[in-house]
């Protein structure tokens, strides 16, 4: 049924549990976990900046952005092998997450994505959005969100 599940992490608290959860899912559908890191891309130079200190500040943004990612995708895989699970992992720098997301599950052939959400509720996400529901809006394959 399910071969191989799209697993977007952060490296948050909520994200743990997405981790825990997705790899027991996994397990009991002999399915694979494709580990995935949305980071966004850096902040826009101040007005008025050099284009040395622009070059620098992106520079240090997406080395800090990648090292991140690669952290949080060990300790993932880490717990996906203790768990006998097959894994890989990947991460991208991204402007738009939800996009990032969507295609990062066509890309490796994904038949379900599994995301955590915060919960919360219609004044947070008028707020901060919802991640979750963009990603639903955007791709066509089975959502399990986490709460």
């Amino acid at each position: 049924m399910y071969q191989r599940l799209l697993v977007p992490v952060d490296g948050s608290e909520l994200s743990a549990r997405a981790m825990q959860k997705s790899i027991e899912l996994a397990r009991q559908l002999g399915a694979a976990i494709t580990g995935f890191v949305a980071e966004p891309v850096g902040p826009s130079p101040a007005p008025g900046s050099s284009p040395r200190a622009v070059e620098e500040a992106c520079s240090v943004h997406e080395e800090r952005a990648a090292e991140h990612a690669r952290r949080v995708l060990r300790d993932f895989e880490r717990q996906a092998q203790g768990a006998g699970v097959p894994f890989s992992g990947e991460f991208s720098h991204a402007h738009n997450v939800d996009v990032a997301i969507a295609h990062a599950a066509e890309a490796h052939q994904c038949d379900m994505i599994v995301m955590v959400t915060h919960g919360r509720g219609s004044f947070g996400e008028l707020l901060f959005g919802s991640h979750t529901k963009a990603v639903m809006q955007r791709s066509r394959l089975p959502l399990l969100v986490l709460h």
